[in-house]
C-alpha cells in the first residue's frame, strides 16, 4: 500500500512539472534554417543580362523553379530562433528572358552597377 502512494504521488509531480512553462529555459531548442542563404554581397554581384549558368554560380541553385515558366527563379531563406520563435524569412525572385536575367527582386538591394552588363563592365 505505501508503495501504491509513493508511485501516485510520483506520478503526480510528474504529470504538474511536465506541463510547467517555468521549466521552459531548461529545454534546448535548436535554431532552424530553411533554404538559400544570401548574403548582400553575393546579390551585390548581380547583373543585367547575366546567364543562368552565371547566376547559378554566384547564388547556388534556386529552392524553387517555377514548373511552368522556367524563366523565374525563387530563393527563400527562412531562419526559426529556437529561444525566440522568432522567424525571419528573405526571398529573392530572379527572372530571366532568352536565358538571360531581366531582373531582380525581393528583400535585397540590388547595386549601383546592376544595370551594367559584365560584358561592359571594365
Amino acid at each position: 500500500m505505501k508503495q501504491f502512494r509513493n508511485l501516485m504521488i510520483a506520478a503526480t509531480v510528474a504529470a504538474g512539472l511536465s506541463g510547467c512553462a517555468q521549466l521552459e529555459w531548461l529545454v534546448y531548442k535548436i535554431d532552424v534554417p530553411q533554404g538559400n542563404f544570401i548574403e548582400q554581397n553575393q546579390v551585390d554581384k548581380l547583373r543585367i543580362a547575366m546567364t543562368k549558368e552565371q547566376v547559378e554560380y554566384v547564388l547556388g541553385r534556386p529552392v524553387l523553379r517555377d514548373s511552368f515558366a522556367d524563366d523565374t527563379w525563387y530563393y527563400v531563406y527562412q531562419f526559426k530562433s529556437g529561444r525566440t520563435d522568432e522567424i525571419t524569412e528573405k526571398q529573392l525572385i530572379v527572372k530571366f528572358a532568352n536565358e538571360q536575367v531581366i531582373s531582380v527582386t525581393g528583400d535585397y538591394p540590388l547595386s549601383d552597377q546592376f544595370n551594367t552588363p559584365l560584358q561592359s563592365a571594365n
